[in-house]
């Protein structure tokens, strides 16, 4: 198996470390970065994944006939260059990392949005710097976060999906895996993303980059990535996650987190859905789901996982919106046989009258779903 490692062996964390320990997908970003150069020191090259076939003829044989699920990412980003969209979007996760970086071995000061669901002061640092990058390159568009809400120009094109920090409790606790996600939406559909993932630990904490463009592949460190090549669920590595309301829908996951666990590998809750989906896209998991999602939890990752070469529904096997209210994402090899019993437990939520319509859009955006 190979097993992507991230390690430092500097123990002071000033602000400029995160720039070099992420590396850039545009080779203006890796010059301002310096990114590449020192990454190298840090990370293990990842590359495309074949940990659990036997033999590459095997794989290929499972892609070529693994089902074809509606596309989530936009066909086009409109007027604005793929590799100025990239850059400002990298730009923004970075800056919002290098606050998160900052704080990450301080002291928390954290407040509670619920019984049990925190924000801290990081949260809403980073918010800030990521607002401040993006409204500097782009002042009319139209922009969603967290922390914030909606803020802009409604009749934009473009909508902002920011998470300043996914994983709030994992930060407070010191415990990995957290995130910062940024996602860009043109006209509803995910058109350009960045997660600059959180890893290691207290005294060697460290970070790895992900990025997509729709149409133009994912990157890790800006090596490209793909899916794993895994066919069986009894070979497959599985993520879900659990939201703050234990009601149907938190019960139902629990007994299909059960379900799973018996029948796979094992079934791992991470507490970032950001993170989830990115391992998914490279290839370490082979499917992540969850219900009652927020927009800035899922428009970065979808896509990710999409222009990896992974599948993106709805938990009923339905055509995805970061609007909606649940999700699955998996290597595509192995959706059809999770939907098997994802789907009919969706459904039976449905029955009871569970809400499953479009979570949230903000008022007078226009979309092409």
């Amino acid at each position: 198996m190979v097993i992507s490692i991230a390690f430092s062996t500097n123990t002071h964390f000033l602000s400029s470390t995160i720039c070099r320990s992420i590396s850039s997908l545009s080779p203006s970003l890796n010059v301002l970065f310096n990114a590449r150069r020192d990454c190298n020191r840090g990370f293990l090259s990842i590359g495309p994944f074949d940990t659990k076939l036997p033999t590459t003829k095997a794989a290929l044989s499972e892609i070529s006939y693994r089902k074809q699920y509606p596309k989530v990412g936009a066909k086009s980003i409109g007027p604005i260059p793929p590799a100025h969209l990239i850059q400002v979007v990298e730009n923004a996760a970075k800056t919002g990392a290098e606050v998160v970086m900052d704080a990450v071995n301080k002291p928390r000061n954290v407040e509670y949005k619920g019984l049990t669901d925190l924000v801290t002061e990081t949260d809403k640092m980073s918010e800030a710097a990521i607002l401040e990058v993006v409204k500097k390159n782009f002042k009319d568009h139209l922009i969603l976060g967290e922390e914030g809400g909606v803020i802009g120009d409604s009749s934009s094109d473009y909508l902002w999906c920011i998470d300043p920090l996914d994983g709030t409790t994992n930060f407070a606790h010191g415990y990995p895996s957290f995130a910062v996600s940024v996602g860009v939406l043109y006209r509803g559909n995910p058109a350009a993303a960045a997660v600059v993932e959180f890893v290691g630990g207290p005294m060697c904490w460290n970070t790895r980059i992900f990025t997509a463009t729709a149409g133009g592949g994912a990157f890790c460190n800006g090596q490209k990535i793909n899916v794993s090549q895994t066919s069986q669920v009894e070979r497959s590595l599985l993520v879900t996650g659990f939201g703050y309301e234990h009601d149907d829908p938190w019960t139902t996951n629990m007994d299909l987190f059960k379900e799973f666990t018996d029948v796979s590998r094992g079934v791992r809750r991470l507490g970032a859905a950001a993170v989830d989906m990115s391992h998914v896209a490279l290839g370490i998991v082979e499917a992540y789901w969850e219900y009652r999602l927020k927009p800035w939890d899922m428009a970065a990752g979808v896509l990710i996982v999409e222009e990896a070469g992974g599948a993106v529904t709805r938990m009923d096997g339905g055509k995805f919106s970061v609007f909606d209210r649940s999700v699955l994402v998996s290597n595509g090899v192995v959706h059809d046989k999770l939907l098997e019993k994802i789907g009919p437990a969706t459904e039976k939520l449905k029955s009871k009258g569970i809400e499953f319509s479009l979570w949230y859009k903000p008022e007078n955006y226009q979309t092409d779903l």
